[in-house]
């Protein structure tokens, strides 16, 4: 069990439920990062008292410096600051909750720490697996999953000796709120319909990508990475009560699932706690009173962000850090309602076709790439 945290996006979702997590555990907080909402910051600051405080920019920052004056915490801001909360020498452990490619650098460098990684920020295996698990396996640093999908697959895969015993890995998907609609129907539909998600109450950004089923597709790539397997070993069901988080297939048969009440505090905790076990929160699963459980085959012609998301998989190269910058930059514009639904997929397949491919990109590299297809998104809607 870890003694000491650092948490990267501390305001938002994922953030907010580690310090519920974090305030019934003997965990001390050693950082706290958040974009620019400065209120929330300075609550949590004086609840939990961490060491340094960062905000995004750096007029957030002063302002949060002027309202926690009598604290003695340290504010730092930017991508600097990030960098320094993830390697603060008291924290044995990391939460990196932050969204999108934001997360890459400071997650790399809190490996190169030795840090545990409790990684909720999938964008930075999807963009920079590789590399990613390379630093891992370099500087001997635990990554931990913390989406509920890769938690039930990592808690899974506890029950199985060797990795030869595995056939493939099965990640549920909700199928989000549109589920069953045509893809008519779906031309039209509203950031407010995107943005009620049947079963997690989670951040806009994912919350919108769970609603095209890009979310699923990130997440594919990501346990390819997490799990040294091929895209062929990792398949997508449709499962709308969110009971069953994942599930394991062996080579015999035999099919491992880990099943929960949907709640987030549970896969967080475990990531503190790992290899231990303790009381959480969570309501237990009452299996008298969930209902039936469904599974079906994702739609990927209605949601062709998942087939497109695989597609970037089998490519490898740089291909998956363009599908992300650009869908990141697409979902911003469609929460600010300047694209429909759609768009966002046509703007991210327009993206992957035009930005140059590199097979074997360095960091810099994936960087840039990530940078030229945000821009090609701005310059195609003129923004």
């Amino acid at each position: 069990m870890v003694k000491c945290v650092s948490i990267l996006g501390s305001t938002g979702s994922i953030g907010r439920q580690s310090l519920d997590v974090i305030s019934r555990l003997d965990v001390k907080v050693a950082a706290l990062t958040a974009g620019t909402n400065v209120q929330r910051m300075a609550e949590q600051c004086r609840v939990f008292h961490p060491d340094l405080a960062v905000m995004a920019t750096q007029e957030s920052a002063e302002e949060l410096k002027r309202i926690i004056a009598d604290t003695g915490i340290r504010v730092a801001y930017g991508e600097e600051g990030l960098i320094e909360a993830a390697t603060m020498e008291d924290a044995d452990c990391v939460i990196t909750a932050v969204v999108g490619m934001l997360g890459l650098k400071p997650t790399l460098a809190a490996i190169r720490a030795g840090k545990r990684i409790g990684l909720a920020n999938k964008e930075t295996l999807v963009c920079a697996g590789e590399l990613v698990m390379a630093e891992a396996g370099k500087y001997h640093a635990e990554i931990i999953p913390v989406d509920s999908e890769h938690s039930a697959i990592f808690q899974c895969l506890m029950g199985i000796r060797n990795k030869k015993e595995i056939k493939k890995l099965i990640l549920t998907c909700s199928g989000g709120p549109f589920y069953g609609m045509s893809k008519e129907a779906l031309e039209n539909v509203t950031r407010a319909d995107a943005l009620r998600h049947p079963n997690w109450k989670m951040g806009e950004k994912i919350t919108i990508d769970c609603a095209t089923l890009m979310n699923k597709g990130l997440e594919v790539i990501e346990a390819m990475h997490l799990y040294s397997l091929p895209l062929e070993q990792v398949d997508v069901v449709i499962h709308r009560q969110s009971i069953v988080h994942s599930l394991v297939e062996c080579v015999d048969g035999a099919v491992m699932a880990q099943m929960g009440t949907p709640d987030m505090r549970l896969p967080i905790q475990l990531a503190l706690t790992y290899p231990e076990r303790t009381q959480c929160p969570v309501d237990a699963l009452d299996l008298t009173a969930c209902g039936a459980l469904t599974f079906g085959k994702p739609d990927m012609d209605a949601f062709p962000c998942l087939k497109l998301a695989r597609d970037c998989a089998a490519k490898g190269g740089n291909a998956c850090a363009v599908m992300n910058g650009a869908n990141e930059a697409a979902v911003a514009l469609y929460l600010q309602d300047k694209i429909g639904f759609y768009d966002i997929y046509r703007l991210v397949l327009g993206a992957v076709q035009a930005v140059p491919f590199v097979a074997e990109p360095s960091l810099d590299e994936i960087l840039a790439a990530d940078s030229s297809a945000r821009r090609y998104v701005r310059e195609k809607m003129s923004v």
